[in-house]
């Protein structure tokens, strides 16, 4: 059988850097080429063309063009959240397949018509996310065993470690957005949009539950790029299932040198009969050595000053942190999960519709922090 054939929408300085080499490493998969929508800015241009280059690949100009190609069978869509869900109901509809970056889309509009165009149109999909981590898997492992007794609650840290913080001005409270419109620029990102997903869709993927409700609090603690782009970097979430489960998230971002390795990652699991710590970075091998301390760059990379991007950590001679080693794998390969369920036709277990409703979720978290109060979904 001929390798599957993928299209990249998107190119550097996004997380297609990672998913087209992912992609890329795995036997059955073919990459085609880079496209993306005509009008996009020439700055974007010139990132798409770039990762062509890099990855040996053509650059197509016309994206209904490439669309119409025999030889694509699946789209990576990893274009920015704001025209996400107009470029993914435009490749579904051309038949492909869609491997979609995460958030799903900016609003819940436009997630609900990602998810009919998926649907009408019969191909699969797959948002990329953490369920192929080490951390789910033994997440899974120890929720399927029967050891917790009843499932009564869950809990997630996810603070990731990169970025200059202490910049922030911690005597102005964040006022939250009922309604954001826009999540990510060069030197900040909303992260309740953007690692807040992660949990959300690990407890969903977990439970097989949808939230009901959602109480939320956003804030400004660490970045003063964050404060002037009026986006927070650390959100706590209070969610309600059916069946009396609940869950609490943390999330954020809190800077290079608060943590040895990328950030904190721990799933409290609580159960009637016990509970149970998982921590990506347990069990774990420190390195004792008279190697120097790791160090942030000495100045900000000007096109990605937190470190964002793998081809920008490169050119700012960002090294990695490598005083703690973990002794489990810290993820398996996404990308190779859904082209098995392309070579078996079935559906991912965190396909568009999953992502949609973590989509729903976040929104309700920004109308919940913006009102102080808890949000019905």
């Amino acid at each position: 059988m001929s390798p599957y054939g993928l299209l990249l929408l998107g190119g550097s300085q996004t997380h297609q850097e990672n998913y087209a080499r992912s992609f890329a490493a795995d036997p059955r998969c073919r990459l085609i080429g880079v496209t993306d929508e005509a009008d996009v800015p020439p700055r974007r241009r010139s990132l798409n063309e770039r990762l062509a280059g890099e990855l040996g690949i053509p650059h197509f100009d016309d994206l209904d063009d490439a669309l119409a190609r025999e030889d694509v069978h699946l789209v990576s869509v990893c274009v920015e959240p704001e025209r996400r869900g107009r470029v993914a109901v435009r490749c579904a509809e051309a038949g492909k397949h869609l491997y979609l970056d995460k958030p799903l889309a900016a609003g819940v509009g436009d997630a609900r018509q990602i998810v009919t165009a998926v649907r009408e149109q019969g191909v699969l999909s797959q948002m990329f996310s953490l369920v192929q981590s080490s951390v789910a898997g033994r997440a899974r492992e120890a929720w399927e065993s029967g050891r917790l007794g009843k499932p009564i609650g869950l809990h997630c840290e996810l603070m990731f470690a990169k970025g200059f913080a202490g910049t922030a001005d911690l005597s102005r409270p964040r006022h939250e957005t009922a309604g954001p419109k826009r999540f990510t620029w060069i030197d900040s990102k909303r992260e309740l949009f953007c690692v807040g997903l992660y949990p959300l869709v690990l407890f969903q993927w977990l439970s097989g539950q949808q939230v009901e409700s959602v109480h939320a609090v956003t804030a400004n603690y660490f970045f003063a790029d964050h404060q002037r782009n009026d986006a927070e970097d650390f959100a706590c979430l209070l969610l309600g299932y059916a069946g009396g489960l609940e869950a609490t998230i943390t999330v954020g971002r809190t800077g290079w040198l608060s943590h040895p390795r990328d950030g904190i990652h721990q799933v409290h699991l609580v159960g009637s009969d016990r509970s149970v710590k998982i921590d990506a970075w347990q069990p774990r091998l420190e390195v004792y050595s008279n190697e120097s301390c790791w160090k942030p760059p000495s100045r900000p990379h000007p096109e990605d000053p937190m470190g964002f991007w793998s081809s920008t950590a490169r050119e700012a001679g960002i090294k990695p942190k490598t005083a703690w080693q973990p002794i489990n794998s810290i993820a398996g390969s996404d990308a190779s999960g859904f082209l098995d369920c392309i070579e078996q036709q079935r559906e991912s277990a965190v396909s568009a519709a999953i992502g949609a409703h973590a989509v729903e979720v976040i929104m309700a978290a920004y109308r919940s922090a913006a009102q102080g109060r808890a949000v019905l979904l």
